[in-house]
């Protein structure tokens, strides 16, 4: 089996087939710069993500034994271990790294040498001339004369260069002048362009004599200059060059590369999932593809079907240099595959669309709201009776086909039937059972199309009537299980207090831990189960109630499914908006692999792989990965700037009729350590998306003060990145943004149900449940809506 490569022509920020599918934040895989050791090792010096889990630190359970007391012989004291030579050497250096100032007025240095030389004595010594202390490699042999300071040592030995220089007789005072505040004393940042140089200077004539420097004005300090003697480090061929001796010759540094280091992490991968999955342009090629048995990537199979070594496994040194090895992919590449061709497609059924609605006592409870110019008092159940009213006429208008079905629940479950069959009521001790309510859910017939049962469905609506407790837990179960045969179904829950029967109890108080965590599993499980079917499961309260969504709000979040709290009078369009994102694909699990100088953030899978599993899909999702270089303490040091490595996306989902399929999307990146250039190419619409999700994601799971930190370090790269690009735009959408970032940034306390936040067992407010969800699933397009209604 052969692997056909299809090639898109865009930009190089964007993989895609017909539209955007997948985005990087940053034009560059930027990689923090390094510290180069004595022991050649390269030490990263970026904060530690708090995307990635807690570094657990065990203590030793007894201490280290004493350093030996003995003598040691006179041999290991006459030569010291190495690593002692070395640091001698490092100071003997650092204290000469620092001599006299050097001048850029040469003219200016004399006259000052000549006023001070006539004012002194004639009886003084001259200062004698000092040698910097070289490196062993680059010191003169013992024999050869050192060539005096006016002559420039012979180019054919670099490595008997020494470097001599005058000490000043006199220090001037810098705080002779003042300050001028009209005179610029700094540069600005650099923006990472390259500097052109003309492409043939041997035209130029040799007798063409340089103009000299203006000389620096008298109020201005004088800036020593110094020159550290250094060997430069190998890996960078830019920094091997040998700097300039005169620093007023020295490149302008909006030429030169910004080695800074950058707060937050600008590598974050966009994927529009909604657009990836029902825009397939690509031919589907049959069955399963080469993979790697180790990560499972996708190989290039093009040459004999065979393949010797996966990319993604390879060792460093192999992957991040420069000329990479033939299994490194190029450019962009996209695949689809239909994965098991054997199996026929089933009949794509019409999904369901279930409206779960509580009946209970406290639906009762009235809202003053204004009709015209009178003021009525309306119940929480009429508001929700109105709202699926107006649901059912437009479906039915609309889409007739849609199967609609009602449940209900007090302290029994009704599911509603039709012309055709009758309810089925659930009481008693059936509604603890699980395994029961499973299989009366399952067996329960489908309502026939809207157009069939609408007049019978509304007559129910109209006829409903509020009494007794809240069996929402068995309710939802119920309905999961009946929505399960049409893999794309939805089911919306709408309640107005806290489910209070034995299966999914919330009505308990904080001490009583069991029952909680024995309800937590509840949802946890049934959101699972929800998700193994292909269900959508939202959940919409009513304003000014308490539900703990924070719980319940745990369905939504496995499943696809949105949190909403609405005032009674805006639950029609809340309604509306649930219904109008159909879901296109089930099943859905995203991988992203990197090469081993690299890892994934914030995934279940730690290294250079990470796994997510989506579930459902519709139109409007996009999510996000942060990756960047290794952080943990391993062999494998992070790519050379310069070289380039490759990044490979894998989708796997279930289409609506049953077949499953995988998306293979591969793109080749250049790694940068240049802060310029990784800030010149920044997309702060990514950086935001994915500091709202992330940031939501590690709230939501009880890790405030990590979501803080988090939610500020990526704050502080979006600042720094308007600050260098200098747009007024961009400038306006952060503004804005950070409005909707302020719960997590300063105000998570006031989402708990505990005033302090100081620690991870606090539980969430439902108003605080509703915000972090609804953060954790947004996207660029909720995002701006929510812009725009401020504005």
């Amino acid at each position: 089996m052969f692997m056909v490569v299809l090639y898109c022509q865009h930009s190089q920020d964007a993989a895609c087939t017909g539209g955007v599918t997948m985005e990087f934040a940053c034009g560059f895989v930027y990689v923090p710069p390094s510290v180069a050791q004595k022991d050649g090792q390269r030490v990263n010096v970026m904060k530690r993500s708090a995307l990635l889990p807690p570094v657990n630190r065990v203590r030793p359970r007894t201490p280290p034994p004493p350093p030996p007391t003995e003598a040691k012989s006179p041999k290991s004291l006459q030569s010291p271990p190495k690593v002692i030579e070395q640091l001698e050497k490092s100071r003997e250096v650092k204290k000469v790294e620092k001599p006299s100032p050097f001048y850029e007025n040469a003219a200016f240095h004399k006259k000052t040498e000549a006023a001070s030389s006539v004012s002194k004595s004639p009886q003084l010594t001259p200062t004698p001339r000092k040698t910097a202390l070289l490196p062993p490699h680059m010191r003169p042999a013992a024999n050869s004369p050192s060539p005096p300071s006016s002559q420039t040592p012979p180019s054919t030995n670099p490595g008997s260069h020494k470097f001599t220089y005058d000490l000043p007789r006199s220090e001037p005072d810098l705080n002779a002048q003042p300050w001028d505040p009209n005179y610029s004393y700094t540069t600005p940042e650099g923006t990472g362009v390259q500097v052109k140089l003309p492409a043939d200077t041997s035209s130029v004539s040799a007798q063409t004599s340089v103009p000299a420097l203006p000389p620096r004005p008298s109020f201005m300090k004088s800036v020593p200059v110094y020159l550290v003697l250094l060997p430069a480090p190998p890996s960078s061929s830019s920094s091997s060059q040998k700097p300039p001796s005169d620093p007023a010759c020295a490149p302008s540094s909006t030429g030169s590369a910004d080695k800074s280091l950058l707060p937050g992490n600008p590598n974050v991968l966009l994927v529009s999932l909604g657009k990836l999955l029902s825009e397939e342009r690509v031919q589907a090629m049959l069955g399963e593809p080469t993979s790697c048995s180790l990560c499972g990537a996708v190989l290039d199979s093009c040459y004999d079907n065979v393949v010797t070594s996966c990319y993604f496994c390879q060792p460093v040194e192999s992957t991040s240099s420069p000329s990479a090895p033939q299994s490194r992919l190029t450019g962009h590449q996209d695949g689809l595959f239909l994965l098991h061709p054997d199996e026929k497609p089933l009949c794509a059924a019409d999904a369901l669309l279930l409206f779960c609605i509580d009946i209970s006592g406290s639906m009762s409870i009235t809202s003053q709201v204004s009709e015209g110019e009178n003021i009525v008092h309306r119940s929480r159940l009429s508001f929700v009776q109105e709202a699926v009213l107006q649901c059912v006429q437009r479906l039915s208008e609309q889409q007739p086909d849609l199967r609609v079905g009602l449940i209900t629940f007090n302290n029994q479950v009704t599911l509603h039937g039709s012309e055709i069959f009758t309810s089925h009521f659930v009481s008693g001790a059936e509604l603890a059972d699980s395994n029961y309510l499973k299989k009366a859910g399952a067996s329960f017939p489908s309502p026939p199309p809207l157009s069939q049962t609408k007049d019978f469905l509304q007559r129910q609506v109209q006829g409903l009537s509020e009494s007794g407790t809240t069996a929402l837990g068995p309710a939802a179960l119920l309905a999961i299980a009946m929505a399960s045969r049409q893999p794309g179904s939805k089911v919306i829950i709408c309640t107005d207090g806290k489910a209070n029967t034995d299966l999914g109890n919330l009505e308990v108080e904080d001490n009583d831990a069991r029952t909680l965590l024995s309800s937590t599993i509840f949802y946890q499980d049934l959101g699972e189960y929800a998700a193994n079917q292909g269900v959508t499961v939202s959940v919409l309260s009513i304003e000014g109630t308490d539900c703990r969504l924070d719980e319940l709000g745990r369905l939504a979040d496995r499943t696809g499914g949105r949190v909403v709290i609405a005032s009674p009078n805006r639950l029609h369009p809340e309604f509306e908006h649930i219904i109008e994102n159909r879901t296109i694909a089930t099943h859905c699990t995203v991988s992203l692999l990197l090469p081993q100088s690299l890892c994934v953030r914030g995934e279940k899978e730690s290294g250079h792989k990470g796994t997510r599993e989506v579930g459902n899909v519709d139109p409007d999702t996009e999510i996000t990965f942060q990756f960047g270089a290794n952080e943990q303490e391993t062999d494998v040091s992070a790519p050379a700037s310069g070289s380039r490595v490759s990044i490979q996306l894998q989708v796997r989902y279930r289409q609506r009729n049953g077949q499953m399929k995988l998306r293979l999307i591969t793109s080749d990146r250049e790694v940068t350590d240049d802060s310029s250039a990784a800030l010149s190419s920044l997309s702060l619409a990514i950086i935001q998306l994915n500091s709202s999700q992330a940031s939501a994601a590690l709230a939501v799971r009880g890790r405030f003060l990590d979501a803080r930190r988090e939610g500020e370090l990526q704050r502080k790269l979006i600042e720094r990145a308007i600050e260098h690009n200098r747009s007024a735009e961009d400038k306006q959408t952060y503004k804005e943004w950070v409005k909707t970032m302020e719960p997590i940034y300063n105000n998570i306390h006031n989402f708990t149900r505990r005033k302090s936040v100081v620690s991870d067992s606090q539980s969430l407010t439902d108003a605080g449940a509703a915000l972090l969800y609804t953060m954790k699933h947004s996207n660029r397009k909720s995002i701006s809506l929510k812009n725009k209604q401020r504005l």
